[in-house]
């Protein structure tokens, strides 16, 4: 209930900017941040060139951070399902991946699950 009075308070409260933008003066430069995201840490930066055009951009969000740890726990916890149907284990290794990132095994559809049963 709290989040509701004070979304009201911000709504009754808002006063329209006599601007909706402040001007600005290009200028080149670099430019970077780090900003939590909900599933780790969101690293970007920017080279803005002297028009104000952005000329290379780096982000690095947490899934490619993850990503060694996410390939290490699936092989290890394959291995121990090698006796489940085929698609009992991709359903399964999805799961897993999706700890990590719920998004990411759907999103992408990346998953290509490859079984060699000896």
């Amino acid at each position: 209930m709290q989040v509701c009075d004070e979304a009201m308070r911000i709504i009754e409260g808002y006063e329209q900017p006599d601007e909706p933008a402040v001007p600005v003066t290009p200028q080149a430069g670099t430019g970077h941040g780090c900003t939590e995201a909900p599933r780790g840490i969101l690293y970007h930066r920017y080279r803005i060139d002297e028009q104000g055009a952005i000329k290379a951009a780096v982000i690095i969000p947490p899934t490619s951070q993850n990503q060694d740890v996410i390939e290490d726990d699936l092989t290890a916890f394959a291995g121990k399902r090698l006796s489940l149907p085929d698609e009992q284990l991709t359903w399964q290794c999805e799961q897993l991946i999706r700890n990590y990132d719920p998004c990411l095994s759907c999103s992408t559809h990346f998953l290509r699950l490859k079984i060699e049963r000896m």
